[in-house]
């Protein structure tokens, strides 16, 4: 344990004396979901079944419905709470606010009778998430290295956009990526023109459902087993089809394929086929981003999530070193 926060090794976000995020744990009688990507709904179903609440914001609830089916939330008592509302549990108060990462991210405050202030990060993005003042800070490390940086002069959105309207001229284009990077790049080409119909998988589907569910404008978008859809498919006819990144080896065609990573650093842009791409579009923050948060938000100690991605030791290295602020990553990669 550090204090009044933790993060276990099986991934268990401690906040205060009630609360665990994104994994489950016994002593901790309340359970946050702080987004619907997997690796933060560890032990759901235990948490459900042992934890007097669980607690997501009603987007978050939609997309694991979408992901996970009707029955995924059933055997426990699930409360929604919208940015910005609090809970009281005991002497504590848990807030959520927006966390720029996918539909219904969150960031959790935990504050107590004495004033102290406990923030999650979660995963997020900077720019369009607000800082939270904190006195103990729990910061995400997916991208924790001072290598990864993404100082393009490029604007990657543009670049996605301009290959799109180039591959439609030649047929259907092949966009992978992941749950709510998919729906970004959705957006953004509906946001610049691109009027051809989507085409996706059941569950893609049913995700970009929920999204429009939730205000986002999406236009023509098609479940790919549609007669309709297999024709422009089948035809190569000018559709984007997007898919799930785990797919992308199933999915021959030989017309443009784009991947949206987060994992690319030298270039915003770089050809891995003939006919293949890997885009630096991400939905995490960067090191420089990671370091400005915690400069705004001026904690008096930090944790950095070492369970999800192992860079939070260099992280946490590189706080104490540039913002002076003790750090440690939790677990350590020595925990066993």
């Amino acid at each position: 344990m550090n204090g009044n926060a933790a993060v276990t090794h099986r991934g268990a976000i401690l906040l205060g004396n009630y609360v665990a995020c994104d994994a489950f744990h016994e002593n901790k009688p309340l359970r946050v979901v702080t987004h619907a990507h997997a690796d933060h709904m560890v032990g759901l179903k235990t948490s459900l079944k042992r934890c007097e609440k669980v607690l997501m914001t009603k987007a978050t609830k939609d997309l694991i419905y979408a992901l996970k089916g009707p029955l995924a939330l059933m055997g426990g008592l699930v409360e929604t709470l919208d940015y910005g509302e609090t809970m009281r549990w005991a002497d504590d108060r848990v807030t959520f606010f927006r966390a720029d990462h996918i539909l219904g991210a969150s960031q959790v405050l935990v504050e107590n009778d004495s004033g102290e202030r406990i923030v999650y990060t979660g995963d997020f993005k900077v720019g369009n998430t607000p800082v939270l003042k904190s006195d103990l800070l729990v910061l995400e490390a997916t991208y924790g290295k001072p290598s990864f940086r993404r100082s393009f002069e490029v604007d990657v959105k543009e670049l996605i956009v301009s290959m799109v309207q180039e591959g439609l001229e030649e047929g259907t284009v092949y966009i992978f990526g992941y749950y709510g990077k998919l729906q970004e790049v959705m957006q953004l080409l509906r946001k610049a023109d691109v009027e051809v119909p989507f085409v996706m998988p059941k569950r893609v589907f049913h995700v970009s459902e929920v999204y429009e569910n939730h205000g986002m404008r999406l236009g023509k978008i098609m479940f790919s087993m549609e007669a309709e859809a297999i024709e422009l498919i089948t035809n190569n006819q000018p559709c984007v089809a997007f898919h799930h990144m785990n797919s992308r080896k199933h999915i021959h065609a030989n017309s443009l394929r784009i991947c949206v990573s987060g994992w690319q650093f030298t270039s915003p842009c770089r050809q891995i086929s003939d006919n293949e791409y890997i885009l630096a579009l991400s939905d995490h923050s960067d090191f420089e981003g990671l370091i400005d948060y915690v400069r705004c938000s001026k904690p008096k100690r930090v944790i950095t999530d070492n369970y999800r991605v192992a860079h939070g030791e260099i992280l946490a290295s590189e706080i104490t070193k540039r913002l002076g602020i003790p750090a440690v990553a939790l677990p350590s990669s020595n925990h066993g």
